[in-house]
């Protein structure tokens, strides 16, 4: 069961030539009753959306020129 206040980060995930392309969508966040609540920025055109634990990654380093 997902804990109530939990953040969860909403894509749209498309297959491409070279390998999956993932499309943040927006967030969502978990009920009291385990509900959730889905804030979209985008709707995916397929109609499917994938919904995980939201995480941050961390920022890339600057290319050495």
């Amino acid at each position: 069961m997902l804990e109530t206040g939990k953040m969860l980060a909403i894509f749209s995930i498309k297959q491409g030539r070279n390998g999956s392309i993932w499309v943040r969508a927006g967030w969502a966040e978990v009920n009291r009753d385990g509900s959730l609540n889905l804030h979209l920025d985008v709707l995916p055109l397929d109609g499917r959306l994938h919904v995980r634990e939201s995480f941050e990654r961390p920022a890339r380093a600057a290319l050495p020129h």
